[in-house]
């Protein structure tokens, strides 16, 4: 119904007043509980407000402050009693003229004026009997649909159902900008069975701010609550939920959405941008990009540059910008930082559209222990462990996840489902697991507790991780999960029932550690640290490995992957170029952090944009141009990715020219021409240097890092090396530039015309 005068929810303020009689005495209610409710301290408000059945007619009561009158009406307007002002606060209460129970609004006025006031008490719950058994058993996976605000009609009437789990509070109330966050106001009905608490608050609509007020079971009132299950909220440093709009984006991604469905992601070409959104790039006056804004200049310099997949630091909302989002308090929100979640949706979909996927850095390892967040969220340690040898994280100071809870590891797997079907995203890159899967990480002896067997194996965390994949790949095929997983943990990107954690790829932390320390070193002394290569190879296939040179190499002092390499700042483009032909040519998946594929100069900030002026000169525009051809080379060709995670892609042509720091190998796949990678990490150069191959003929150098196109010295092979037998061995005899790696495809005779 409309309303008049005042804002919905917002009553004129003037002082109430006193006790407007007696009438009805025999039915009234008792002043106890009517203090109670006026208080805010009753058991449950649902037994006394709203329409009850008294001595066969019906009462209304209900609780208006700074209301001096009140009528009742049906929905549809018709008047169906006055009711009697019971407290001065605002409690009314009357017979009203109705032949069954059906929920009413109420016409409030004081002397500055009326306004309507819908009950939340005269309608029945939403949740229902199937709701309590699969949210109580933790198999629910839609709880983003039961969960948190949504737009709904109940009874006739549209409005908004919130729920919320908090089964220790002695109440919950959602307060917010429409009942002038009073807790009094709209007290949430209790779910026993399984400690949700919910409420339907009848003619408000999207937009509105909202938290919950949380009486603990001590009577304690705890600091105002996000809504776990927000799917916006308001921009840092406020806190506030919002309630959303249900998504209105026509998707237009079919096709790239049935690609991913239909192919093993082993054997794809799999390139990836890691992006912190906030950023990429900023307006000239420090403010973020719109996820729009992001769509119309990131997704294009995206295709641009060959990749296949954008990776975007978490995104979810957070209070704190130096997290970078890994400090997350809103795991179902899309940070506001960029617009309304509608944005990131169309973000996805423009990406897809052009063939370019989205993976999402999501964090279920921990959680901050800001006030509004999930911290103590009911008053007691719910979401983490009260223990804080097992609940407390001493290197981000940050709560756990305790994953054995089952509405816990629930809450956890619901999100991953979330945006997988709300946002279509590609993938899950899982932060920190080898800190969810040892008791032990980052502890003394004395500050862990043992496994039930004595061991140090987070088993708990172990089955949330199973569970999370199962249901993720198995709601959602095409969907990719990648680990963050530092440690030795065997079979992290094996299949559940062969005993594996589930996920589909493993982030090689070796391989960036490894590799990076080699770079580093002056070219003199890289032949005594030759295994710093090749023993990558000993364990490249045991699981299936992304490589990554990740934001965490280019911050807190790390300098960036340019500052890394050895040498004057020629040698330092050079070698990086090199080391760039090295990775894209080695198995694995790929992965670069934003600005390194230009070479970036000054450390990653997340206060500022990139240094996208370095473009102008020409070694960081050479890098670019490599980093594009590099990844279109890996994508058109299949012997460099179709066997990225089995052996039989790849042979060792040259593997102990430790004088020389040179390194070849192949890569092959079938039906497909094979490509011989070559590296030399000197910076001298080799002439007439033989490298073995498979097969006599012409070999097309389809890659060199150090042509003059990339900023190199122009030294190379013509285009060609020519394989001949000579003896028992087929060899090609070729110029090895300085500081470089060279790619050869194999072209058969009858490919090449010759």
């Amino acid at each position: 119904m409309k309303k008049t005068k005042a804002a919905d929810g917002k009553s004129p303020s003037t002082k109430s007043s006193g006790d407007a009689g007696s009438k009805g005495a025999g039915n009234r209610l008792g002043d106890a509980e009517i203090s109670a409710i006026v208080d805010g301290s009753h058991g449950d408000p649902f037994a006394v407000l709203g329409v009850q059945s008294v001595e066969k007619r019906f009462l209304a009561r209900c609780f208006i402050p700074h209301a001096t009158k009140v009528s009742a009406f049906t929905l549809d307007g018709k008047p169906v009693g006055e009711l009697t002002l019971r407290h001065p606060d605002g409690f009314f209460e009357g017979p009203v003229a109705i032949t069954q129970r059906q929920p009413l609004n109420y016409l409030a006025s004081n002397a500055g004026g009326e306004w309507w006031v819908a009950d939340p008490y005269a309608f029945g719950p939403v949740l229902g009997p199937m709701d309590d058994y699969f949210i109580a058993e933790g198999s629910h996976l839609r709880l983003f649909d039961k969960l948190g605000a949504h737009l709904i009609e109940h009874e006739g009437a549209e409005g908004v159902h919130f729920a919320v789990w908090a089964p220790n509070a002695r109440r919950v109330s959602v307060v917010g900008d429409f009942n002038d966050w009073d807790g009094r106001r709209h007290s949430m009905r209790l779910r026993r069975d399984t400690g949700i608490w919910e409420i339907f608050v009848p003619d408000i609509g999207a937009g509105r701010t909202y938290k919950y007020e949380i009486i603990g079971a001590d009577g304690a009132r705890l600091p105002l609550k996000a809504d776990p299950f927000a799917f916006q909220s308001e921009l840092r440093p406020a806190t506030a939920s919002i309630v959303a709009s249900p998504m209105t984006h026509e998707w237009g991604d079919a096709e790239h959405r049935e690609y991913w469905r239909s192919v093993d992601p082993r054997r794809q070409a799999i390139s990836i941008y890691e992006v912190h959104a906030g950023s990429w790039r900023r307006h000239e006056d420090g403010s973020f990009l719109s996820w729009d804004e992001l769509a119309d200049e990131l997704i294009p310099y995206a295709i641009d540059t060959g990749f296949t997949h954008i990776e975007f630091l978490p995104i979810s909302e957070h209070p704190f910008d130096p997290s970078w989002g890994y400090q997350t308090t809103g795991l179902f929100a899309p940070s506001a930082r960029f617009g309304d979640p509608d944005g990131f949706a169309r973000f996805v979909d423009g990406a897809h559209r052009v063939g370019l996927g989205v993976i999402l850095d999501w964090v279920p390892a921990h959680f901050p222990t800001d006030a509004h967040g999930l911290a103590r969220f009911d008053g007691t340690a719910l979401y983490e462990h009260a223990d804080p040898r097992q609940g407390f994280h001493p290197d981000w100071q940050t709560a756990i996840y305790n994953f054995g809870r089952r509405e816990v590891s629930s809450f956890l797997v619901n999100n991953a489902l979330y945006w997988a079907e709300k946002y279509h995203v590609d993938g899950l890159r899982v932060d920190a697991v080898a800190s969810m899967l040892y008791l032990d990480y980052s502890r003394k002896a004395g500050e862990w507790v043992p496994n039930e067997h004595g061991g140090r194996e987070n088993l708990d965390a172990v089955r949330f991780l199973q569970s999370m994949n199962k249901a993720a790949y198995g709601t959602h095929p095409g969907i990719v999960t990648i680990a963050e997983e530092s440690t030795a943990w065997p079979k992290v990107s094996q299949p559940v029932h062969e005993g594996g954690l589930g996920f589909g790829l493993k982030w090689n932390m070796g391989f960036m550690h490894d590799t990076l320390q080699y770079f580093a070193r002056e070219p003199v002394y890289r032949q005594f640290h030759h295994d710093d290569i090749t023993f990558g190879l000993l364990y490249a296939f045991s699981e299936n490995f992304v490589l990554p040179l990740s934001h965490d190499e280019v911050v807190h002092g790390k300098g960036t992957l340019l500052t890394k390499m050895a040498g004057d700042d020629w040698q330092k483009f050079a070698n990086l170029r090199a080391y760039y032909g090295f990775m894209w040519g080695y198995p694995g998946k790929k992965l670069l952090f934003m600005g390194q594929e230009f070479a970036q100069r000054d450390e990653w900030s997340e206060a500022r944009g990139l240094d996208w002026y370095v473009l102008e000169h020409k070694p960081h525009d050479g890098m670019r141009r490599l980093v594009s051809d590099l990844n279109r080379v890996y994508r058109s060709m299949p012997a460099l990715h179709a066997r990225d995670c089995e052996p039989e892609g790849f042979e060792w042509l040259i593997a102990d020219d430790k004088k020389n720091s040179v390194f070849a190998w192949l890569r092959k796949a079938p039906e497909s021409n094979p490509v011989a990678v070559i590296c030399n990490f000197t910076p001298v150069q080799r002439d007439f240097y033989e490298v073995p191959l498979p097969n006599a003929g012409r070999w097309r150098e389809v890659l060199n890092s150090d042509a003059e196109i990339y900023g190199g010295s122009g030294k190379g092979n013509g285009g060609w090396v020519e394989a001949k037998q000579e003896g028992g061995r087929i060899v090609g005899t070729m110029l090895l530039p300085p500081l470089s790696t060279t790619m050869l495809e194999f072209v058969p005779a009858a490919q090449s015309g010759s």
